[in-house]
């Protein structure tokens, strides 16, 4: 399908950049050309003029080769079902034919028009919701390639319908319908799905299909009927209340004088009833008018929404292949392997945070949390930092990228299973007696001061994760986002505990207090953090120097 292509692409680029660079790296053809004279930015310069091109190349083929291959896909896919129409109708899935949506658990025959295992939904005339389910044990397609219709035969099946009533209050009952049949024939218009002219379809309300240009002219219209719509509902809500038309046609002269500021003190208990009355009608159908309206309100912003997406993604794209060059160029130069082992892992997890994110961004743009730009940039924007520091590391020659000792020696550490080097290390430290009578100020503090900046680090990136997640929180109130939020600050805790510890025993070595303390941040509040991190790390770098 032409919409995979954009998820291909930026994959593409960053596993062929990952391994380019890694074999590069890994047969030392990096450090020949260092001695040469030529830097590494040096090296990817005809690469990223590549890079440039193909990014341009991908935004023309996003804002006119996939809208146009989507065109001709989905127009080729619908008049199919003239020609063959059991084509049209997959096997173990829901297949959409004119208003109806239908599922066949086998299909037989040599046009595969005999179905076995039939679950038909028929969509309402406005083409939205379904209230009726037909089941068929089985069914048969019979068409004619000069007709428009279809014609699908059931035998020994089942009816259900649902029956919205008339009135509010009865629809909370759930009334339905049943019946059975031995034979049922159902037409299917095809006159609206197949035209032999497929430049005649109208595809103005499908954003895949549209470029630039026409999603901005789509937007700008959508948006003035949205607010159109939302104008005329809120005047026909005042005008079903009858205040504009409460004197109209009233004679001046019938006109009295009223008493006081309460108006209802001057008429009678009947009237003072009858007007509680039609009040109480009066909101109960304006409250029902709301929630009829509500669906289609939500449908049509989430409409506009999707345009917008749509819109913002082809510029995405182009980015998104110099994003990944930019992460995969300097990875592999980093991590010095190529071929297809170690740079298929990076890659991968990679390019799955980079999809899970912009995946979660649409969805929840769509759904009118955030802004489009925001929810289609938002993989972008998480991930340029980490390309800027990848890029950076490898021009500097700065290595060690790969490694993860920050993060799983806490874990030894936190379950003891470096507890045989320690214990030999004590009974070394018994077989000195002098040693043990040092005082305190002689005690090298270096290996406290080491553990404290790895483990400070973590804290760190904890609480900018904890931070950026809760301001998340406050506009997307989402139950996973809830769980991830208090799972980071629960590690973000864990690790403050842990700092904190490291500081007491650098104070003991050094006979100097510390303070504040790591711990006051959870007291005078989490976004205090930050200012005593800074104070701390100048202390123990004075520390440090000493």
């Amino acid at each position: 399908m032409p919409r995979i292509v954009p998820l291909v692409l930026p994959l593409s680029v960053l596993l062929a950049s990952i391994m380019t660079f890694g074999s590069l790296a890994e047969n030392y053809e990096f450090a020949a050309m260092k001695s040469s004279g030529i830097s590494f930015q040096r090296s990817m310069y005809s690469i990223t003029i590549f890079i440039v091109l193909l990014s341009i190349l991908s935004f023309f083929f996003a804002n006119n080769v996939i809208p146009y291959a989507e065109y001709k896909f989905i127009n080729f896919r619908r008049n199919i079902a003239q020609v063959k129409p059991a084509m049209a109708i997959a096997e173990g899935q829901f297949s959409e034919v004119g208003n109806y949506t239908i599922k066949v658990e086998k299909k037989t025959g040599k046009k595969g028009n005999f179905l076995k295992g039939v679950t038909i939904h028929r969509k309402l005339d406005n083409g939205e919701g379904s209230t009726t389910v037909i089941k068929a044990e089985e069914g048969e397609l019979v068409s004619s390639e000069s007709s428009n219709t279809l014609k699908l035969v059931l035998t020994n099946g089942n009816y259900y319908e649902d029956i919205i009533p008339k009135r509010y209050e009865e629809r909370n009952k759930i009334p339905f319908a049943k019946g059975t049949f031995k034979k049922d024939v159902i037409n299917i218009d095809l006159s609206k799905l197949n035209q032999d002219n497929m430049q005649n379809v109208d595809i103005s309300n499908t954003n895949t299909m549209l470029n630039v240009n026409e999603l901005r002219f789509t937007i700008d219209s959508l948006n003035k009927n949205y607010k159109k719509d939302i104008k005329s509902y809120a005047e026909n809500i005042y005008l079903r209340t009858g205040v504009a038309n409460t004197f109209y046609g009233v004679p001046a002269m019938l006109a009295k004088k009223i008493n006081g500021t309460n108006l209802l003190q001057n008429l009678s208990d009947d009237q003072k009833r009858e007007i509680f009355k039609i009040a109480v009608n009066n909101i109960e159908n304006t409250g029902f008018s709301i929630d009829s309206s509500k669906f289609e309100m939500e449908s049509k912003s989430k409409n506009i929404n999707s345009h917008w997406i749509a819109l913002f993604d082809k510029f995405m794209i182009a980015f998104s292949c110099l994003l990944m060059f930019f992460i995969g160029a300097p990875l592999g130069s980093i991590i010095r392997k190529g071929g297809l082992g170690l740079p298929i892992v990076f890659a991968v997890a990679i390019f799955i945070v980079f999809h899970f994110i912009n995946t979660f961004g649409k969805r929840v743009a769509q759904e009118n949390q955030m802004s489009a730009f925001l929810g289609v940039w938002m993989s972008s924007m998480i991930l340029t930092p980490l390309a800027i520091l990848l890029t950076y590391r490898a021009i500097n020659d700065i290595g060690g990228m790969v490694s993860f000792d920050v993060i799983t020696e806490p874990i030894k550490k936190l379950f003891n299973f470096n507890k045989t080097a320690k214990s030999s290390a004590v009974d070394l430290s018994d077989l000195e007696s002098n040693a043990a009578q040092e005082p305190k100020q002689y005690l090298n503090p270096i290996e406290n001061i080491t553990s404290y900046n790895k483990e400070v680090k973590i804290t760190l990136v904890l609480y900018i994760v904890t931070l950026i997640l809760s301001l998340i929180l406050v506009k997307i109130q989402a139950d996973s986002l809830k769980i991830i939020t208090g799972l980071s600050l629960i590690a973000f805790v864990y690790f403050i505990f842990r700092t904190q510890n490291s500081i007491n025993e650098i104070a003991n070595k050094t006979g100097k207090t510390i303070e504040p303390g790591i711990l006051i941040s959870l007291v005078v509040g989490f976004p205090f953090y930050i200012f005593i991190y800074f104070y701390n790390k100048k202390v123990l770098q004075e520390l440090d120097s000493k």
